[in-house]
């Protein structure tokens, strides 16, 4: 049973027949630029919609990380502005992102975040400054799935002339994401956990106004305005989001992540998100009959999809899990119990009673 959507979510019927048209593709006609180009932009379109965005507004690169290094580089540390805030609780890679740019002048502010809680929207908000460059906020926790109210904490950025970076990696596909009504000035989120799809692709969304100002320096050919043009002295940035293109796009992980996205889009996500939420309501009440310990918060509307469960040697009853029949995902002292759509109330029930009866 797949319950570990916080980390690769389960194979669908599309993405597997996505999977099997681009292999019959690439043997029947080799390097088909055009097949490949059309899945690129219709995996755009999908994200787009999905975000409420427009397709110009989104570039693709291969993770959210790169994404994160290619709007760190176009960022000035040097003009009073030298902070990052970001928090304790938001995945290291992030963090290390920000922390990279220490040498170009940047100086990174670690909020102390903690598991379970729900005030770290207000925490961030209230480190916020007239220092500060950039917030980067994980829209749910990858550690206990806790939800940050990304409209707060980017109100509360422009309140300082800052500007807001959401990792939505944990939310894209099981959260409602409204970029324009939360006022959002950049976003990424990978393909691989709620999105349905595989490692190796990340979706960028930039604000195009803020698109147009900002000049990275971490590019490729994909970031020009014709990249076919193949003009090796022209650096021509495109004139929105895709000037964060940088080399050749996954081409195969866009043809899954079209496919994989139509489906969620096709469903809608704030069905999902609300069905997620009743998944949420029926784990965390069975901890409790259980006496699990919670690391998540206790209110299904403040996390996402994922309820941690504290363990001992979680690395080892990840395996011992997966013995018994549950795909569950361990990070550091928890198992991550992270249902989708596709997963009923008797699943989760299931797992953590599984999960009881080993640990005891």
């Amino acid at each position: 049973m797949q319950l570990s959507s916080c980390s690769q979510s389960a194979l669908s019927l599309p993405v597997r027949q996505a999977i099997d048209e681009y292999l019959d593709v690439w043997v029947r006609r080799g390097a088909d630029w055009g097949y490949w180009m059309d899945q690129v932009a219709l995996a755009r379109t999908e994200f787009a919609r999905m975000i409420h965005a427009n397709v110009e507004d989104i570039a693709v690169l291969g993770s959210v990380s790169d994404a994160a290094s290619a709007i760190a580089s176009a960022l000035r540390f040097d003009t009073g502005r030298p902070e990052v805030v970001t928090s304790t609780l938001d995945f290291p890679s992030i963090c290390h992102v920000w922390l990279a740019q220490q040498p170009r002048g940047a100086q990174v502010r670690l909020v102390q975040a903690e598991a379970g809680r729900t005030d770290t929207a207000q925490r961030i908000a209230a480190a916020i400054s007239e220092r500060t460059a950039l917030v980067s906020v994980s829209q749910a926790c990858f550690y206990d799935g806790q939800i940050v109210d990304i409209a707060a904490t980017g109100r509360a950025a422009r309140a300082q002339g800052a500007l807001q970076f959401v990792d939505a990696y944990q939310s894209a596909g099981s959260v409602a994401i409204d970029v324009r009504a939360q006022e959002v000035d950049i976003l990424a989120a990978g393909a691989q956990k709620y999105l349905l799809g595989i490692p190796g692709i990340a979706f960028l969304y930039v604000r195009p106004a803020l698109a147009r100002q900002l000049v990275p320096t971490v590019t490729g050919w994909f970031g020009r305005v014709n990249p076919f043009a193949f003009d090796p002295a022209q650096l021509d940035f495109a004139d929105s989001a895709t000037r964060f293109n940088t080399g050749t796009p996954p081409m195969m992980c866009a043809s899954v992540a079209r496919a994989s996205m139509a489906l969620l889009n096709e469903i809608g996500v704030p069905a999902i998100e609300a069905y997620l939420q009743q998944l949420s309501a029926v784990a965390i009440e069975e901890a409790a009959r259980l006496d699990l310990e919670v690391a998540s918060p206790l209110d299904p509307a403040a996390k996402g999809a994922n309820t941690a469960i504290r363990i001992a040697d979680a690395d080892a009853v990840q395996e011992r899990m997966l013995q018994s029949g549950y795909v569950v995902s361990a990070r550091n002292d928890v198992i991550r119990i992270a249902p989708h759509f596709y997963n009923t109330a008797d699943d989760v029930v299931g797992a953590l009673r599984e999960l009881a009866r080993l640990t005891r």
